[in-house]
């Protein structure tokens, strides 16, 4: 035991020295080499420390240097050195944190997990609650919890009658929604194509003047952070639309969320407190190790209402067991690095977070605009996208600078432009980082052009 931790942590503090000088893309050579692992199924024991050695040879050169400081794609974020610790000791704890039996520790750094975040967030306390793997479940949980509040005050248990000749309501969703909503709503049986999809402005902002009137209870989801551009939709005005019918205002808030965090970005999120649940990713801009996110949603009975389970064998006390506000029974102890993350950074340690990543992002904006490049978002937020020319060139240069390795970003379509997509939510990005990548993308983006 000693030979293979020693030799797992030797590992994992190298990989991570290295992580700030190593291309973000893996060199063929180390693509080539994940052709080891097709073997057949071993018919005898392997030692552990040979395990290890293994998928450190060729396991740690093939990733993407997403735990650097110069990744910039899908929005994710790196880890903290607390949090990813924290993950290591949880580990080995080995913890079922879905039942206080099995993990009383797992449980109640849950609890205090989920009432730090709302905190941080400026979200309603009185608010139920549950860590998930990500916002695309934390998403699913809400929804559901939405669904069922919905139509119990039509006269109707979904939980128990299912949708078979259940009431009809409506659902509205802005036409920049993320895919994960379309998703979640599918897996609820709501559809993800039978929905009133509202026109957006050209950021992606839901236009509040085209919300029609109604009379019933609907579900409207909003965006705190559009995928594309960072834009936020307008959530005083959409609540109060809502506000009118009883409807319930569900907002994915994937990242932008943590906009509230921040002192300087909490204005863009005016009106969030009045919505009815929100989802949020917490292995993004808190930068926990995946995976993670949270649902948090201000009708806690109707959270419980969803997502509850009982057996003979699961005794419910006066305390309250996470299994009865999530989908899942078994569950690892995702409170204990998100935990550890806010007790590390605290309040101004999240906040600077924030700031940071988005100067970086304006700064990005600023640089590659000045080199002649064509910036197609408001930089708000996080979230830059740039046009190089027409599509084609615009995608050979997303091309050369993935495998050129420098730093790494993806592409985009938005409203009839082929873009590159740059998000920036690390703790480990510096001014060098940006100063890097913006030089090796003027770089290549030059050499395409002038071809």
């Amino acid at each position: 035991m000693d030979k293979v931790f020693d030799r797992v942590f030797d590992s994992i503090k190298k990989y991570i020295a290295n992580a700030p000088d190593r291309n973000v893309a893996p060199t063929k050579e180390a693509l080539d080499n994940l052709s080891t692992f097709e073997e057949a199924l071993p018919e005898k024991y392997t030692s552990a420390e040979e395990v290890i050695k293994m998928l450190d040879e060729y396991g740690s050169p093939a990733t993407v240097t997403s735990t650097g400081g110069r990744f910039f794609g899908f929005v994710i974020g790196s880890a903290f050195p607390s949090s990813m610790a924290a993950n290591m000791l949880a580990a080995a704890w080995d913890q079922n944190s879905g039942i206080k039996a099995s993990s009383p520790i797992g449980v109640k750094l849950d609890e205090i997990a989920l009432e730090w975040l709302k905190q941080i967030l400026h979200l309603p306390m009185e608010s139920g609650g549950t860590l998930v793997t990500g916002t695309t479940m934390a998403s699913f949980t809400s929804l559901a919890a939405a669904r069922t509040s919905i139509l119990k005050r039509k006269g109707w248990d979904v939980e128990k009658q299912g949708l078979f000749n259940a009431p009809e309501f409506k659902v509205y969703v802005g036409e920049e929604a993320h895919v994960t909503i379309h998703k979640a709503l599918s897996l609820l049986g709501l559809g993800s194509e039978r929905v009133e999809r509202i026109p957006v402005d050209k950021q992606g902002r839901i236009l509040p003047d085209m919300l029609s009137e109604i009379n019933e209870p609907a579900i409207i989801c909003t965006q705190l952070g559009n995928v594309n551009t960072g834009a936020f939709d307008d959530m005083k005005a959409i609540c109060k639309w809502a506000e009118k019918s009883g409807s319930w205002v569900h907002v994915d808030g994937a990242f932008g969320l943590w906009a509230n965090a921040s002192p300087k970005y909490k204005h863009l999120s005016e009106g969030v407190e009045m919505a009815d649940s929100w989802a949020c990713d917490l292995h993004k801009w808190l930068n926990v190790p995946y995976d993670n996110g949270v649902a948090i949603v201000k009708d806690k009975q109707a959270l419980k209402d969803a997502m509850s389970m009982s057996a003979a064998y699961l005794q419910e006390g006066d305390n309250r067991e996470p299994h009865h506000y999530t989908p899942e029974a078994s569950r690892r102890g995702r409170g204990i690095e998100v935990w550890a993350a806010l007790k590390n950074q605290g309040r101004e340690g999240v906040a600077d977070l924030v700031n940071r990543c988005c100067d970086h992002a304006k700064s990005f904006a600023e640089q590659l605009k000045n080199n002649g490049f064509t910036i197609l978002n408001d930089v708000v937020l996080n979230q830059v996208m740039i046009e190089f020319g027409t599509p084609e060139q615009t995608n050979e240069i997303i091309r050369r600078v993935q495998e050129d390795g420098t730093c790494w970003c993806g592409g985009t379509l938005w409203q009839g432009h082929t873009a590159m997509r740059i998000s920036v939510v690390s703790y480990a990005t510096t001014d060098k980082d940006v100063k890097l990548s913006v030089d090796a993308i003027t770089r290549i983006a030059n050499e395409v052009l002038n071809e």
